[in-house]
């Protein structure tokens, strides 16, 4: 079966450790794909606020 892993942080070390954790846990043979994507958005007041995500395809 097929499954998905979401990942979402505001900092890009953050979701590094987070699905380092993740991988650790599983068979190099399991992994399909990862997927990684970089949102930014200007909040009022010219705070720029960043978004990194991820998922991860993988074999249960």
């Amino acid at each position: 079966m097929v499954q998905v892993k979401l990942f979402d942080c505001e900092h890009e070390k953050d979701l590094e450790e987070s699905m380092n954790e993740f991988l650790q846990k599983m068979d190099e043979d399991q992994l399909i794909d990862i997927k990684y994507n970089i949102a930014a958005m200007m909040e009022p007041g010219d705070e720029q606020i960043y978004c990194f995500s991820a998922m991860i395809l993988y074999h249960k």
